[in-house]
């Protein structure tokens, strides 16, 4: 009968926690740019990422992600373009986020490969529909200026969210989990709008 052993505080140190809980965010609120820095930061020695994320730092994946970044940094500015962009990263910044997890853990055995994904993905998916969610919101208006602001502000988040990973763990611990809850809170809050909103668009009597 194997063991099922928790991974001790030898094999997770508190940086290597940051930095999973960090990617994990920021690839939820622009993945281009979460992998261009990271790659960036690895390349130039600023980070040392573990084995399994070391070829972020190739040429080729750098050039990938600042061109996709700068597609994401335009459409990102425009209304509704930006929604139809999010629904389309709703496949695809999820599962990287949850690949940026486990790429940060490293060799783990499957029972917990699968949990790290699971909650990688999650704090992904929380982050990508927070996101979309705002935007749905700010989108109602007729002014561009908020979209803006708010596209602005997400990429800053994102950066300062993999610095603090890269800089200061604890901080970014404690940072990302604030985060984490602000950006399910935002989500549930959207859930019970919409949800009261198609209730009174039903007939009465129904």
């Amino acid at each position: 009968m194997h063991s099922c052993r928790l991974p001790s505080i030898e094999d997770m140190d508190i940086s290597t926690i940051a930095l999973a809980l960090g990617s994990s965010l920021s690839a939820g609120l622009n993945l281009y740019l979460t992998v261009l820095a990271l790659g960036l930061l690895q390349r130039f020695e600023v980070l040392k990422l573990p084995p399994a994320l070391e070829v972020l730092s190739h040429p080729w994946i750098l050039i990938a992600a600042g061109l996709l970044f700068l597609i994401e940094f335009v459409a990102d500015k425009v209304p509704y373009v930006d929604n139809t962009w999010d629904a389309i990263h709703s496949f695809i910044r999820v599962p990287a986020g949850a690949i940026l997890a486990i790429g940060v853990l490293g060799d783990l055995p499957s029972h917990w490969v699968w949990l790290v994904a699971l909650l990688g993905g999650f704090v992904s998916f929380s982050a990508h529909g927070a996101k979309a969610s705002t935007r749905l919101a700010v989108n109602s208006t007729p002014e561009p200026f908020s979209n803006w602001i708010l596209s602005f502000g997400e990429d800053i988040l994102s950066l300062g969210v993999i610095w603090l990973a890269s800089s200061h763990p604890f901080l970014a611990i404690i940072f990302g989990l604030i985060l984490l809850t602000c950006f399910v809170g935002i989500m549930v809050l959207f859930f019970k709008f919409f949800k009261a909103f198609f209730r009174k668009l039903k007939p009465a009597g129904n």
